[in-house]
């Protein structure tokens, strides 16, 4: 199974989703996003690709504002909270500053999915059963 993680090393929640993939016996494609950013065409197909729920979106993108990310970002002064913004608006925001891009990002061919909380990533693995798993903060997850 390929797996390819869009990656922020300096983000435990990204370290973690990272760990439990690993866990699982798979060597993911890393991409370290604030290096590599995605292009436009790239962003929009995880956009349109995202898993909510459990559920994929079919012929509809989850808004691109549910992928961006407030904290420690330019969210604030940007003025991104007003609605006035546009899908295509925010998304130019997203290109030019990607530490508004929220991560980890997996995909695998179960799906595309902003890992948070980072165990939401075992949906999209082969392997979801990857035994105890005990994140950074000391959560313990039971995943057999």
């Amino acid at each position: 199974m390929s797996v390819t993680i869009y990656h922020n090393p300096g983000c435990g929640t990204s370290r973690n989703t990272l760990a439990m993939i690993r866990q699982s016996g798979i060597e993911p494609v890393i991409i370290e996003y604030l290096k590599t950013p995605p292009s436009r065409q790239r962003l929009i197909e995880l956009i349109e690709g995202m898993l909510i729920e459990d559920m994929p979106i079919e012929d509809m993108a989850i808004p691109a504002r549910a992928l961006l990310r407030k904290k420690g970002t330019p969210y604030t002064e940007l003025g991104l909270d007003d609605d006035k913004w546009s899908q295509e608006e925010l998304i130019d925001f997203m290109l030019v500053h990607p530490i508004l891009i929220n991560r980890p990002i997996v995909v695998t061919p179960k799906g595309v999915r902003l890992c948070r909380p980072s165990e939401a990533v075992l949906d999209l693995l082969a392997n979801p059963r990857i035994g105890r798993f005990v994140k950074e903060d000391g959560e313990v997850i039971d995943a057999v």
